[in-house]
């Protein structure tokens, strides 16, 4: 056996330190034990073998992060009876820093000590999250609170007296969420996987089990649990590990490039993002073939998210001028795939020896501090704030960048929009404020799906022009003990999931209602209709945006454009406004 000290982690530049048994390709590979790293400490990584192939495709600097900038905050004049309205304008003073119990709404974490971005402020209320600009906040002498967008419509709602928060986001859907004791919390969301999280002890550390549910299915995954600047951080903790062989054989290059069919040709998820992502056409090894199994995973889900509220809503859902996910993006991604098989065969070396992992060392708390950028693949449908103070979407699939760690207090990261998906979702090279819990919940997705991803790579090593692994990479993987020993998920979660839904309905009716009587106003209602937008002709694309906000689709036609926005079109021709209809 030989010790490598340091391993250069693809083209991104990740030196990782070798805390563990080095492994190749023989078939007689075996585990040995290592000593337990302090947070945040850097994961083991196989041996690589002399020779590698060629990757496909090349990484690039990403973009710079930029920083928040100021807001301004308009107050009514509070009722008699205590009820206040908090409208957020785009300003230019420096904007509050907050330190609410970091939940929101959406049960996403709030800005703590970071500065939120231009154009929002800190929430009056106890909607924790920072409200972008054009935002209007009612709340009520019993702490509830209503949250409308600029269009009068709602995006969030607290209910004091239920412990209930809801969030409705750009894309249609609807999160429901409520906590539960002991770290645990119930969450149903429309169109996706809602899930309850309940909280046990294993050797002394904190654990949660969630149990999945969605269209009649049912999973399980488990999650470390711990503390970091302030917030409580749920760190993806695989149920099994497999052997040190087939991470050996996961990690490194393979002998030569191989194609595969993955039959994806007469889907319809496939056609709709035809646009967005193009598969590799040979794959160099596991990680370029595990990207592109992320990635469609990925877009398969929030096909079906978007389909179910374009059914809901009795609409088509709405294509949109999608930009590509270049192969640039997606070399970052793979580069950050092999990273998280390093980081997982590291802690499958301390489970086999006994040894309680560190949640720090595998959770984000590690990402912020290894002095390197990062790339994380959206996992589930968010609505974030850029730098401008606007609200826009993220959803899976999208590819966000830490370019430059946040501050050492602040509970929220600004990274930039590598990939999206055009139409209300952020857009790429945006700088865009992530709350620490949902960068953790990205980083979890991406493991999690990696995992789902061995386990298909394992089953059909070999065939489909697959290469055969060696016999040390072909045993079955272990449950890990913390696993084991995990609680049941209690027998009425799916009927809760289903009762907390309509109850949030109820919650939606009679906060907004009691908002509307002690605002004197009613809440929630469209806004009344204002003059027409000024677009004027010979405007360019960005001036059109700054006054009427991003497209919801866009063709190009050659030196003719289209922006299509509710009920208007906005025509260029040669890059000037030519019509408006």
């Amino acid at each position: 056996m030989k010790t490598q000290s340091l391993l250069q982690f693809g083209k991104s530049g990740l030196a990782m330190i070798a805390v563990a048994l080095l492994l190749g390709w023989s078939n007689q590979a075996s585990a040995a034990g290592a000593t337990k790293p302090s947070a945040p400490a850097k994961p083991a990584a196989p041996a690589k073998p002399a020779g590698g192939a060629a990757k496909p495709g090349a990484t690039t600097a990403g973009g710079a992060s930029h920083g928040a900038a100021g807001a301004t905050t308009s107050h009514s004049s509070p009722t008699a009876n205590g009820s206040h309205t908090t409208t957020t304008t785009a300003g230019h003073t420096t904007a509050a820093s907050t330190s609410h119990t970091p939940t929101t709404a959406a049960g996403h974490n709030t800005a703590g000590s970071a500065s939120v971005p231009k154009g929002t402020t800190a929430s009056h209320t106890s909607i924790k999250s920072p409200a972008p600009k054009g935002t209007s906040e009612h709340a009520t002498k019993d702490g509830s609170a209503v949250r409308t967008r600029a269009d009068g419509k709602v995006s969030d709602v607290h209910d004091a007296k239920r412990g209930i928060d809801v969030h409705h986001g750009l894309d249609g859907g609807r999160r429901v969420s409520h906590d539960l004791p002991n770290h645990g919390r119930m969450v149903a969301e429309h169109g996706r996987p809602g899930y309850v999280q309940r909280g046990y002890s294993f050797h002394g550390h904190d654990f949660g089990r969630r149990a999945y549910y969605y269209h009649g299915h049912e999973y399980n995954r488990y999650y470390r649990g711990y503390g970091y600047r302030g917030v409580y951080l749920n760190v993806y903790a695989p149920g099994y590990y497999y052997g040190p062989g087939f991470y050996g054989w996961a990690y490194n290059p393979w002998a030569s490039p191989i194609g595969w069919g993955w039959g994806w040709g007469g889907a319809p998820w496939y056609g709709f993002y035809a646009g967005f992502f193009t598969p590799w056409p040979v794959y160099a090894g596991a990680a370029f073939w595990l990207t592109d199994y992320l990635i469609a995973q990925d877009l398969q889900a929030v096909y079906a998210a978007h389909q179910e509220a374009a059914i809901a809503a009795g609409e088509a859902i709405a294509a949109s001028d999608q930009p590509l996910l270049s192969l640039e993006v997606k070399q970052e991604i793979a580069d950050e795939v092999k990273a998280q098989i390093a980081l997982e065969n590291a802690e499958a070396t301390q489970t086999a020896a006994n040894q309680d992992v560190d949640a720090g060392s595998s959770g984000v708390a590690r990402l912020l501090a290894d002095g390197h950028s990062h790339v994380f693949v959206v996992g589930d449908g968010l609505d974030l704030t850029d730098s401008t103070g606007a609200e826009c979407a993220v959803s899976e699939g999208d590819a966000l960048q830490l370019v430059t760690p946040p501050p050492s207090d602040a509970t929220v990261a600004n990274l930039v929009v590598l990939a999206s998906k055009g139409g209300k979702e952020c857009q790429k090279t945006a700088t865009v404020a992530v709350n620490l819990t949902d960068l953790q919940e990205m980083q979890n997705h991406m493991r999690e799906t990696i995992d789902q991803g061995l386990k298909d790579l394992q089953a059909k090593q070999g065939t489909g022009g697959l290469p055969a692994a060696p016999p040390s990479a072909q045993a079955a993987p272990v449950q890990a003990q913390y696993a084991a020993v995990a609680p049941p998920p209690d027998p009425k979660d799916a009927a809760d999931l289903q009762a907390q839904t309509k109850e949030a309905d109820q919650a939606e009716t009679e906060v907004t209602a009691q908002a509307s009587q002690e605002n004197g106003s009613p809440v929630g209602a469209v806004a009344p209709a204002g003059p027409p937008p000024s677009v004027a002709l010979g405007q360019t694309p960005d001036q059109v945006k700054a006054i009427l906000g991003n497209p919801t689709k866009t063709a190009n036609l050659g030196p003719k454009q289209i922006y299509y926005y509710d009920g208007m079109k906005v025509v260029f021709k040669d890059g000037k406004v030519s019509d408006v209809e």
